[in-house]
């Protein structure tokens, strides 16, 4: 779903007129976040379960981290999540690369190897998901933020339509307006 095209309009207008008559600002969120999740999902559907889940992961790391006094253990916590996040990332940027590297040079070596079976697509967006991740984890690690519920994480990292066109925002600046109901004046 492109943005200049009528399909993203007519999508729009439904996205902002049921949002706007949700009475609970629980169901406003959930609305949003199905609609950001139809937004991705327009681009490629199989990749929604990733931004789901890479959500998830960041959401239990600063929950975790939140919960932890003993600041080596939230050092560590703060560290893997970095990690699983890149490491997420490197495999989907990176694996057809290695995977052909790999190959090349064992063709050097004398052995005939077959390339690779399974060639990675790359998700639309990764990068930026990947990214409001990390920054998210960090800043509820140095405090800046407190940990936010599973929908508010899943809404920043999903929100219509930054995951593929951005900019970045830190979950301070984005996630207290999750937690209460715009008022229209």
């Amino acid at each position: 779903m492109l943005f200049p095209t009528l399909s993203f309009g007519l999508f729009f207008l439904l996205v902002f007129a049921l949002t706007w008559s949700t009475t609970s600002n629980d169901w406003r969120k959930l609305v949003l976040l199905v609609a950001s999740w139809i937004f991705y999902g327009a681009w490629d559907w199989r990749f929604v379960p990733l931004l789901i889940v890479s959500a998830v992961m960041n959401w239990g790391v600063a929950a975790l981290i939140a919960r932890d006094g003993d600041r080596k253990r939230r050092k560590a916590l703060v560290l893997g999540g970095v990690v699983a996040n890149l490491v997420m990332l490197g495999f989907f940027k990176y694996f057809d690369f290695f995977a052909e590297q790999a190959g090349s040079l064992l063709e050097l070596l004398g052995v005939k190897q077959d390339p690779a079976l399974m060639q990675v697509i790359l998700p639309v967006g990764i990068s930026f998901f990947t990214f409001q991740g990390i920054s998210y984890a960090v800043d509820v690690y140095k405090g800046r933020v407190p940990a936010a519920r599973l929908l508010d994480v899943l809404l920043l990292m999903s929100f219509l339509p930054r995951p593929v066109a951005g900019p970045m925002v830190r979950a301070s600046d984005l996630v207290p307006q999750f937690q209460q109901k715009p008022q229209l004046n």
